[in-house]
């Protein structure tokens, strides 16, 4: 086959691969934006509502604001032009004409603050909640506490679930890529959620676009906000403050549920979160840390080190580090305390997650050093560490 033909087939080949990329993308994501999408998603909240409004109603009113100082200054351009032979009116100013380009924007200014002011205090009233849930945002994943009402006592962490052969490109792309979680928020409808927002080491920010929502959380600071979905649904967000390397793996799922699914979902996570609860006197073998300590490590510290322990970019390297194979108490204060780009997983992880993930980096690619790292190691390091 001559040159030519191979440029064709080729070229070929790629628009047949460009064409199959677009049919599997163009899909709507369940709960988050459609294909070809250009306005807000629809409103789940009466918030969204008026933000949608407050949209249209503005976009509008600057439409005819457009057309109408076009209009004239074209209309002007045209009809008075030189050589039509227009004379230039002669005059140093006009009362009328100030008094006109000053009265009328400030109505219009007026006529879009009075709606807009009334949305935005509305946004603002966090009382009168029926659940408060404490959203924390770490790099990068987001803790959810709650704190108040129905529920209180339920933590979790929320940590994107999109396998990593997806993200490498070598797995076919689900419909939720990347905004899909292991652990989603879950809220009854119809009824006022109050969030605390704050974060463990960076500015993050809690999106959800069809709640109308977007708080910043930040670091050493405490903001609400709050939402209350009128549709049964799963709604879709991210962190929409860029937040270092990973910031795009950082999705946010809320589940909104009827209040029987609730209360019902409340019941089932307290039964699943004491059965999970770590017996500190308890002894486990080698290999029954590392099974454990292979899932924590995949949920929390893969995106970072990778997951063959090779580490990247201002990670560095867990297979072969000296800290790993050390003495125990300097991995003990790290994984506590954090250091540099690493969060503090002492404020994240159990006792007994953070015990099976040490073990299992000392024991693991490179790293044989035999050690079984216990939860009652670290609930005495953690109490050295305050």
């Amino acid at each position: 086959m001559n040159l030519f033909g191979k440029v064709i087939r080729a070229s070929l080949y790629l628009v047949t691969a460009l064409g199959v990329a677009f049919v599997q993308a163009a899909e709507n994501m369940p709960g988050g934006p459609a294909v070809n999408q250009l306005n807000f998603p629809v409103p789940a909240t009466k918030i969204m509502q008026e933000i949608h409004w407050l949209h249209w109603m503005m976009l509008i009113i600057c439409l005819i604001i457009f057309v109408g100082v076009f209009g004239v200054m074209f209309y002007s351009i045209v009809k008075h032009r030189k050589s039509k032979g227009a004379q230039s009116a002669s005059f140093h100013e006009s009362t009328t004409v100030e008094i006109i380009w000053t009265v009328i924007p400030l109505l219009i200014v007026i006529g879009m603050a009075l709606p807009a002011t009334k949305t935005v205090v509305a946004m603002k009233d966090t009382t009168n909640a029926d659940i408060t849930i404490k959203t924390t945002g770490y790099q990068w994943k987001w803790g959810y506490d709650y704190i108040k009402g129905e529920g209180e006592g339920i933590s979790f962490l929320s940590t994107l679930s999109t396998p990593r052969d997806q993200v490498n490109n070598l797995a076919p792309k689900s419909p939720t890529y990347l905004m899909e979680v292991d652990n989603e928020m879950v809220v009854p409808v119809g009824k006022k959620i109050r969030l605390i927002t704050t974060a463990n080491d960076v500015i993050h920010s809690w999106t959800i676009p069809a709640f109308g929502v977007k708080q910043d959380a930040i670091p050493g600071f405490v903001r609400d906000t709050w939402f209350k979905a009128e549709a049964i649904g799963t709604y879709r967000g991210q962190c929409s403050e860029l937040c270092g390397a990973e910031h795009a793996f950082m999705p946010i799922v809320v589940r909104v549920v009827s209040q029987e699914d609730y209360s019902k979902w409340v019941e089932d996570k307290k039964k699943e979160l004491a059965a999970a609860a770590d017996d500190p006197t308890k002894v486990y073998s080698l290999e029954e840390q590392k099974e454990r300590g292979a899932k924590v490590y995949a949920a929390n510290c893969a995106a970072c080190h990778q997951p063959n322990g090779k580490g990247a970019g201002a990670f560095p390297p867990l297979d072969g580090s000296k800290i790993v194979q050390g003495p125990k108490d300097g991995q003990f204060t790290i994984l506590l305390n954090g250091k540099n780009a690493m969060p503090k997983w002492g404020a994240v992880l159990s006792d007994g997650d953070l015990a099976a993930v040490m073990t299992y980096t000392r024991n693991s690619w490179g790293n044989k050093t035999g050690e079984v790292i216990q939860t009652q190691d670290f609930v005495v390091a953690r109490a050295a560490n305050k």
